[in-house]
Formats: C-alpha cells, sequence, structure tokens
C-alpha cells in the first residue's frame, strides 16, 4: 500500500542574524511502490522579504513556482542535507520504536535534532518555533556514551535517556555521535563503539591533524577522556558564537551530493567526481580558484591514506554572509585494504576512474586550475608530510597496535605508480 501524502514547513535562521522564519513547504507522495514525488513551495512572505536567500540558487532558485523533485525519495537536495544521517536515523528509529521500512524520509525529517547540520529546521506547524532545547554538555558524555552503546546492542532505549541521545547532525559519518556544547563551541561528539578493536576516534583524530600539517584546511579537533575510553571532539564550523548576542549564528550547509546533484548510494554514483565537484565550484564558490586548489589538497591526502569513505556527503559546503565556500575537511579515516595493486576512492579521480594513483591523480589536474608541474609540486609536497605518519601518529598518541594497524592504509605501494597496471 502506497505511503499517505506528507507535508512540512522548513524554517530558516537568515544568513548573519538570529531570525529563524518559515521560508517553504515541501510535501511528498509516493507514486508508485519506491518512487516518490516531492513538491518544494517557498512561502509567498518570504519571498516577499528583503532578506530572502534561495535554499539552493541553482536547484531551488528563488520562485513562486511549486519545484518537483524525485530523486533522494522526493526530498531536495538542500533539504535533506539537514536530516539525520545513519546513526541519527537509529536513534529515531528507537524513539518511535518502529523499523527502518516503516519510516518515511519526510518522519526523519520531522523527529530530526533541533540543532541539524546548516540553517534548516522542519516542524508541522506554519509558524517558526521559538523554543529550543539546551544543548548536551561534556559532563554527560559518560552516560551518552553507555546510551549510544545500549542502542547498538538491543536497539532500544528508555524514552529519558532518548531525549539526551538526539539524533544528531548528517555531519560526521554513521559512527555514534551528539552534538554539545563547551567553551562557547557546538562541538560534534563522536563516541566510541562497543566493538571497537581500535581507538577509531584517537585514529581519526590524528588522520585529520595529519592533513592539517600538509596544508588541509580541517575542522577544529580535540580529544576529551571519558571512562576508560575516548571521544572524539569536532567543531561545529556551521556554528558561530557571537557574545554580544549571546547566541550562535547558524550558517548554511550542503553537501558536495547537493552540489553535484546527483542520486545517494552507490547505484547513483555516475556523478560522483572530484572534477566534476571542481567544475562546480567555479559557479559556487565565492572564491573558486582557492577552493578548487583545497579540493585537489583533500583528494590527494585521501589517496595518500586510502580514505575511500569520500563520498559527497563528506565533502560540504558553508554559507555565510560573503556567500559559498568549500567548508573545512572533516570524516578522514584510513581504510586498511589488502589489495597493494590498486586503490579505489569513492568519487572518480581522473581519466582512470577512482583509482588512487599518481598517474591518475596528475591526469585531469587542468580541471582543478593547475598545470601538471603544479599538480606535481602539490603531490610531491604533501608526500613529504605524510611519509612521517608513524611518528606523527605516535606523537597524536595512536598506540603501537594501532599504527601496525594502519600500516596497508596508508601510502600503499599502488599509490606511486606513474602507469595504470596491466588489464588481466
Amino acid at each position: 500500500m502506497a505511503a499517505p501524502e506528507q507535508t512540512c514547513f522548513i524554517y530558516i535562521q537568515l544568513p548573519g542574524t538570529f531570525e529563524t522564519v518559515t521560508c517553504a513547504s515541501l510535501t511528498v507522495i509516493e507514486v508508485a511502490k519506491d518512487t516518490y514525488e516531492g513538491t518544494f513551495q517557498y512561502g509567498r512572505r518570504f519571498l516577499e522579504r528583503k532578506d530572502v536567500v534561495a535554499l539552493d540558487a541553482f536547484h531551488l532558485g528563488l520562485t513562486s513556482r511549486p519545484l518537483k523533485f524525485t530523486k533522494l525519495k522526493g526530498i531536495p537536495g538542500a533539504v535533506r542535507d539537514a536530516s539525520p544521517d545513519a546513526w541519527g536515523r537509529r536513534v529515531i528509529q528507537a524513539k518511535l520504536q518502529r523499523p527502518e521500512g516503516d519510516i518515511q524520509e519526510m518522519e526523519y525529517l520531522l523527529n530530526g535534532p533541533d540543532d541539524g547540520a546548516g540553517n534548516l529546521s522542519f516542524g508541522k506547524e506554519s509558524v517558526a518555533p521559538k523554543e529550543h532545547r539546551p544543548f548536551n554538555r561534556t559532563h554527560q558524555l559518560q552516560a551518552l556514551v553507555e546510551a549510544a552503546q545500549k542502542l547498538e546492542e538491543d536497539g532500544r532505549l528508555p524514552c529519558e535517556v532518548l531525549e539526551e541521545l538526539e539524533p544528531g547532525t548528517s555531519m560526521g559519518g554513521a559512527r555514534p555521535k551528539v552534538t554539545l556544547e563547551d567553551g562557547n563551541k557546538i562541538w560534534l561528539a563522536k563516541l566510541p563503539e562497543k566493538g571497537d578493536r581500535q581507538n577509531m576516534q584517537r585514529i581519526e583524530y590524528a588522520t585529520l591533524e595529519l592533513a592539517r600539517a600538509a596544508g588541509i584546511d580541517v575542522c577544529g579537533t580535540r580529544m576529551e577522556s571519558v571512562g576508560k575510553g575516548e571521544v572524539l571532539m569536532l567543531d561545529r564550523f556551521d556554528r558561530e558564537w557571537v557574545p554580544e548576542a549571546k547566541a550562535y549564528l547558524r550558517h548554511g550547509l550542503i553537501s558536495g551530493l547537493t552540489v553535484l546533484d546527483a542520486e545517494d548510494g552507490y547505484f547513483g554514483r555516475d556523478r560522483w567526481s572530484y572534477p566534476l565537484l571542481a567544475d562546480e565550484l567555479r559557479r559556487w564558490s565565492r572564491k573558486p580558484d582557492e577552493d578548487r586548489m583545497e579540493l585537489y589538497r583533500r583528494m590527494l591526502f585521501n589517496a595518500m591514506v586510502t580514505n575511500n569513505d569520500d563520498h559527497p556527503r563528506n565533502h560540504a559546503l558553508l554559507q555565510t554572509n560573503d556567500g559559498w565556500r568549500l567548508s573545512p575537511a572533516y570524516d578522514i579515516v584510513p581504510k586498511p585494504l589488502v589489495s597493494q595493486e590498486r586503490r579505489d576512492l569513492a568519487l572518480t579521480v581522473g581519466k582512470y576512474g577512482r583509482s588512487a594513483g599518481r598517474y591518475n591523480l596528475l591526469s585531469q589536474c587542468d580541471v582543478f586550475g593547475l598545470s601538471v608541474e603544479q599538480a606535481t609540486h602539490e603531490l610531491e609536497a604533501m608526500l613529504k608530510v605524510v611519509d612521517g605518519w608513524r611518528d606523527f601518529f605516535a606523537r597524536m598518541g595512536v598506540s603501537k597496535d594501532d599504527i601496525v594497524y594502519l600500516e596497508q592504509a596508508i601510502l600503499p605501494p599502488s599509490f606511486y605508480r606513474d602507469a595504470p597496471p596491466e588489464p588481466v
């Protein structure tokens, strides 16, 4: 039986202000089994505002006409980016006490956190709500870790715990996480999983700091000890504390998936591409040359450390008063693999597809605004930093066992290839 029509209102905290207003409505219907159509429409009063701003200038341009969408189950990309990720969905499933297959995309929007990624929120009322729940604090981390691990074990939680373990932002991957406030900053706290054999929080922390040392713009990081475990704290760069107002500005945030106008999942990855993303930055970014260079460096680094979870949702653009720019990097984790002949990233790298070898990384450098000589210089400069990763990780507190675990991830022989391997 087809799912009933569902509607919600979309609220936006206007850029550079503390004012949240209703900007649009979204209605989604199931037109056939597992086929959805969404209708997005800006509100008349919103369009009449002097400070009106499009949620996405290229796919949600300011118009009074209803806009139709069929990708992403009828949810426009800029809207879907504010919805909870895989971990947040597990929390919502526990909250609603319903299995994943019985929950529609609209319900995830409506049951998401008050403080999701970017500057959008959702509700059933036509007037934007005024009240927001207080943020979690660092002193609650032990209880939050225990709650997350219990949810992993049996998928259920007492309702009073669920109030603390909110669904979390769509930033930061599929691992357990919560948003909390500390020191006039909003942090994304990535929690340990009960079944972890490695200290993945410490590994991610060291990898992000290695990327920073290699010249990449990385989000703020710190580690927090919680009982016998550790929590990785990531600065929520889509929030900015304003002391005079004693409040946070919410900056707009959209994923690379939205910028590419691509489908989610591996069956819709024909547009998952670094060169295509670089090309899109030419029209999206306020400083496209700088951002294309930054994107190229991130592609190089992901190839060097075998971060093959570099899918489009792990890239983002940030909107401030000055316009859209590539956001700081996040979610960079090495993945040890057995194969030494070839390593692939999630996105297309160059003329030879997703292959993460030197030959491919240099093959379309012109799309990033670089000559072969400039691109080679960038690669060699980064390689000098990454080559010392073992000592660097040890200084960052990564254990000897975890460094051994990463040996098959960082700078594999396949990275150094100057030509593609011969076909079998």
